[in-house]
This record gives structure tokens, C-alpha cells and sequence, in this order.
């Protein structure tokens, strides 16, 4: 990773992707937990509602916080064109640009692998260090998905690689059994996921017998980045921005959506093996929600007032995402924040459970942002 500290031209970003790519990170940094302090301090009917979706299903089934994972994997994948396919038409070599590709995927993992606590406690071997990661998901699944953007030209060849994986996960998670298992087990802890992480995944596993970012589900998410790749496609079509850009995506979304709830009866969606239907689901999502944050910014430009201050604020954290991801992981914003807010944490509620002692946290978070935005400082890997 290396620390750019240059001018961003605003007119070569898309701008919609930075505030979506901030909201979705807004929910990582605080914003869950905020709800779920809000809920607990009023136990209102329907804020108890949204705070039981700040929580990850269980096993089957989706919530709101089984969309921020792959949500922001599709994000990455909507850079795709803007960040491959632009430099290739631009002349650049696709040897060196497979370069760069590449070692961003190895800077994800290593990061992913310093998160999960490589430096926290003494070092007792690689067996007890956990390397799958979010950050190692994210950067496996832009490597791959970015390179067959980069060796393929049509629209038609992308498609094809994209349905092939999704058809190779459905046959291996639905058609294969494992030793102690039949075919078609999707059960936690079981099937085709845990054993190929315990026969193929080194170090420690999530849990005993798998793990959410292990080898199959690092797999199967590579199809969430190279569905965003497509909807940058669309994006990045030449014409200038318009509704049929946002419709065409809100369309393909929806159709996802329905894919896959229509599938779920048989094949369940499920996040921690991420089930083809699963992926579906989120993609869509993320497309109906890129779609709509496209046709208010760049289409629109409904940045005037207040709704100029909302996009500053989610464009902040989106421009500097892997900063205070790792960031919040290792800076305890929660005991900054406490020090000005401690005084209004009611009595018998924890002060990591204050309403005032959370959002304080993700104010400090954005500020330390916005300082950073405001030098024109950006970590890209």
C-alpha cells in the first residue's frame, strides 16, 4: 500500500461510487451498533425490527448486515472498468496492468491477515494464525474478476466466465458429496465448504470445521465482483450519464432479486458458503442501491443544501475505505469518544453500549477522514 497524496479530479470520479462505497462502510465503522444502541435505549417496535437486521442471519436467510460484505465487493467490481478496461483502450500494456493487479490482491491478503491479529499476540506458528479474511476476500475476488476483465473484450465472454463459476459452485455445493455427508448438504459446519477448508485451507479456521471466507466462498464471491464489473460496464458505455444507464441497472438488479428468491426453496441463501442465490441476492441489492445513489448524484445532481452535506459525508468515508477499516480495528475510537461523551451514559448501561458514546466514536472516525480528505491524502492499494 502506498500513500498518494496528489489532486483527485473530480470529473474522472465516479461520484456515486465514492457515497455509496462510504455508506456501505458506514455501517462497518459504527453504524450497526448505533442502531442497535438506539433500540435497546427506546425499545421502540420498529426500531427493534431494523436493529434485528444489524445482526448476520443465523445461518439460512438474509439480512441487512449479510449486504455490507459482498455490497462492497460489487463496489470494487464497478472500478473495474473504470480502473482496467480505461487503460487498456488508453494503450497501457496488460502485462504490467496484470501486475498491478496482482499485487493489489497480495497486499489485501497480507493486510487481511495482519487484521485478523498477526502482530496482536505472540506468534506461535502459522497453524494457529487465521489467514482467510474479509480484506483477503476482497482483493482474491478483485484479482480475479479484474483479470478476466483484462484478457477478455466482449461483454458476451465476461458473462460466460461469470455463469461458468456460478454453474461450477451450484453443481459443487448441490451434486457432490463429501466423506460423512451426501451431496447437496448445506448444513454449518458441513458439506462441500468445511471440507474443502479443512483439507485445503491453511492456518486456523473461523470456526472448528469452516470458515465464511474460506476456499469455496472465496470462489463463489469472485461472481458478486464481476457483476459489479458489468454494471460499470454499463455505466462506462460512452454516452454521458442518464436514466436508461440507471434503469438498465435497477432492471438487471431486480431481475437478480427475483432469481434468487425464486431459487431459495431449493437452494437456500445462505452468506457463511455463499450459495449462488445468496450471491444473486446481494448483487442485486447492491445494484438497485448503485442504481438509485447514480441517478441522485450523477444523473441529478440533487447536491444543493442539505443533500450536499449528506454526499459529503458518505463521499469522506468512501474515498479513504481501507484506512478506517483497518483503522477501526486498531484504534479504540469507542474510549476517545467516551472521554467527551462519558458524561451522558446513563447509569447501568455500558459505556460500548451508549448511544452518545457510539456516534461520538463515528464522529471522531470522520473527522480524522475528513482531515485526510481535506490534505488530499488517500491510501490505495
Amino acid at each position: 500500500m502506498k500513500t498518494k497524496k496528489s489532486e483527485v479530479k473530480q470529473s474522472e470520479r465516479l461520484q456515486s461510487l465514492d457515497v455509496l462505497r462510504g455508506f456501505d462502510m458506514l455501517w462497518i465503522i459504527g453504524g450497526g451498533s448505533l442502531i442497535e444502541a438506539l433500540a435497546r435505549s427506546t425499545n421502540w417496535g420498529w426500531m427493534n425490527v431494523i436493529s434485528g437486521q444489524m445482526q448476520h442471519a443465523a445461518w439460512a436467510g438474509f439480512h441487512f448486515e449479510d449486504l455490507i460484505f459482498p455490497m462492497f465487493m460489487f463496489i470494487s467490481g464497478v472500478a473495474i472498468p473504470y480502473a482496467v478496461t480505461a487503460k487498456v483502450e488508453q494503450g497501457v500494456g496488460r502485462k504490467s496492468l496484470f501486475y498491478k493487479i496482482l499485487r493489489r490482491g497480495i497486499l489485501l491478503v497480507v493486510f487481511g491477515v495482519i487484521y485478523n491479529g498477526l502482530f496482536r499476540n505472540e506468534f506461535t506458528g502459522w497453524a494457529d494464525q487465521r489467514i482467510a479474511s474479509v480484506l483477503g476476500q476482497i482483493g482474491l475476488g478483485y484479482f480475479f474478476a479484474a483479470t478476466i476483465f483484462l484478457y477478455t473484450k466482449s461483454i458476451n465472454s465476461r458473462v460466460a466466465w461469470l455463469i461458468g463459476i456460478m454453474a461450477g459452485i451450484a453443481i459443487l455445493q448441490l451434486a457432490v458429496p463429501v466423506p460423512g455427508h451426501p451431496a447437496g448438504t448445506l448444513t454449518e459446519g458441513a458439506g462441500i465448504n468445511a471440507w474443502l477448508d479443512q483439507m485445503f485451507l491453511p492456518g486456523r479456521l473461523y470456526s472448528d470445521t469452516s470458515d465464511p471466507e474460506g476456499v469455496l466462498c472465496i470462489i463463489s464471491a469472485i461472481t458478486v465482483t464481476l457483476m459489479g464489473g458489468l454494471a460499470g460496464s454499463v455505466l462506462r458505455d460512452g454516452e454521458p450519464a442518464s436514466k436508461r444507464k440507471a434503469l438498465k441497472i435497477a432492471i438487471g438488479g431486480a431481475v437478480l432479486v427475483i432469481v434468487a428468491l425464486a431459487l431459495s426453496p431449493v437452494y437456500p441463501i445462505i452468506k457463511k458458503a455463499w450459495t449462488v442465490p445468496f450471491n444473486m441476492l446481494a448483487a442485486g441489492i447492491s445494484a438497485i442501491l448503485l442504481s438509485l445513489f447514480y441517478f441522485w448524484i450523477d444523473i441529478k445532481a440533487w447536491t444543493k443544501g442539505i443533500p450536499s452535506y449528506i454526499v459529503l459525508f458518505f463521499k469522506v468515508i468512501g474515498m479513504n475505505s481501507i484506512t478506517i477499516y483497518i483503522g477501526h480495528s486498531i484504534i479504540n475510537f469507542d474510549q476517545a469518544s467516551k472521554y467527551f461523551t462519558g458524561w451522558l451514559v446513563p447509569q447501568g448501561v455500558e459505556p460500548r453500549d451508549a448511544v452518545a458514546v457510539i456516534l461520538g466514536a463515528i464522529i471522531l472516525e470522520w473527522l480524522v477522514l475528513y482531515y485526510l480528505y481535506q490534505k488530499k491524502i488517500f491510501l490505495r492499494v
